[in-house]
């Protein structure tokens, strides 16, 4: 929470905390430490006090009446921060939609007034109040944003298919906000893409091809850091963007190993993967930020435990030899073994498989090609559809 904050530029003044069995209805944290949380922000003169919960309307009006301050719960302040950042057409629409789905529920007391009154043929009655006509106008807005996203998807879509026409294996840099991605993707590709040691930093997703060390090639996007506890309408907002990870072949979860509650962001993000139903793609974990661990034996025994992982310093590019190498096997492992024969007018293919796979034989008959390779699985079917 506190990176929260500080990743919306907010200064802390003071901090409360509570244990009770069950939240209060009306105030969450109860009256009484509602009363304590009024002295508290008039004694520092804080301007906002944020709460590292999803609170409800009701609770969140309760306590601006009592504090007499503006009141954020985590979601909003979430969303305030991914405002801040977006940066693309596509980062902004979906912003302002979760936005929108946040503030709906919560217009309510606000500017009521009637906007025609009496009676008669051609009339309304009492009319509209203006909270009616403020959530009638939401939801026209959020019908019309869900329909621009729904364009962005698609939009998306072809793209992926352009990318599926070439003979190149895609992943998906995955992991908790802050753990790295961008660095790495940067590393990797000799990309510039926009780097801070900030929560969210970067909300559009970036896709660079990376060429491999024996000379194949993979295309990798970065996408929008996890966080624990994620708003359901992020998920939703962000849908189009999150398809890139569900559209991978493989993942590389990108984990802060100097942070002291990796563990728990692990955790946060594997959880998102199952929602996003991608938990079961080939992964390569990556524990980054090598550079800042005290313990290397612990680090180095961590990665031995763990499958198909390894450990770095994306910014100090070290033990980027072996990530490739686990990038390497990784496509491999995705491989198809062919044995067919090529007309010689489909030489060209026989060229992607020299290219982007392994090819184990070629023995030129008179009338055809004999060929026998290891390649990804959109290549086997061309070479199959090909063969003589």
């Amino acid at each position: 929470m506190r990176a929260l904050a500080h990743s919306a530029g907010v200064r802390i003044v003071g901090e409360i905390r509570q244990r009770r069995p069950i939240p209060d209805v009306a105030t969450y944290i109860g009256k009484g430490k509602a009363e304590e949380l009024f002295q508290l922000a008039r004694e520092t003169e804080a301007e906002v006090i944020l709460f590292d919960v999803e609170l409800n309307p009701v609770q969140q009006r309760n306590l601006e009446q009592i504090t007499q301050t503006r009141v954020v719960d985590r979601t909003q302040l979430i969303l305030d921060i991914f405002a801040q950042r977006a940066r693309s057409r596509e980062g902004a629409l979906q912003v302002e939609l979760a936005q929108l789905l946040y503030l709906m529920p919560r217009l309510s007391g606000k500017g009521v007034a009637l906007s025609r009154l009496g009676g008669g043929i051609g009339t309304r009655g009492p009319g509209e109040t203006k909270l009616e006509i403020d959530r009638r106008r939401i939801r026209e807005r959020v019908a019309h944003l869900r329909h621009e996203i729904e364009e962005v998807r698609r939009q998306r879509g072809h793209q992926r298919s352009a990318r599926r026409k070439l003979p190149f294996p895609s992943g998906a840099i995955v992991g908790y906000t802050n753990a790295g991605k961008s660095t790495l993707l940067n590393v990797l590709s000799g990309a510039e893409t926009y780097v801070d040691n900030r929560l969210f930093a970067t909300l559009d997703p970036t896709t660079r091809r990376v060429v491999l060390p024996d000379g194949w090639s993979v295309l990798l996007t970065d996408t929008v850091g996890f966080v624990e506890n994620l708003p359901p309408m992020l998920l939703e907002a962000f849908y189009a963007t999150l398809e890139e990870v569900r559209e991978a072949d493989f993942l590389i979860h990108v984990i802060d190993i100097a942070s002291p509650h990796w563990e728990l962001q692990r955790d946060a993000v594997e959880t998102t993967l199952v929602e996003l139903q991608a938990d079961q793609k080939p992964v390569i974990t990556v524990f980054n930020k090598a550079d800042c661990v005290r313990d290397p034996a612990w680090l180095r025994q961590l990665v031995a435990e763990t499958p198909n992982s390894v450990y770095i310093s994306a910014r100090f590019a070290q033990g980027i030899p072996h990530l490739m190498d686990r990038i390497v096997a990784t496509v491999q492992g995705m491989l198809v073994s062919v044995d067919v024969w090529l007309p010689y007018e489909a030489t060209a293919l026989l060229a992607e498989c020299y290219e982007y796979g392994r090819v184990l034989s070629v023995d030129y008959h008179e009338d055809a090609i004999h060929l026998r390779a290891q390649v990804i699985p959109s290549v086997a079917a061309r070479l199959k559809t090909s063969q003589k």
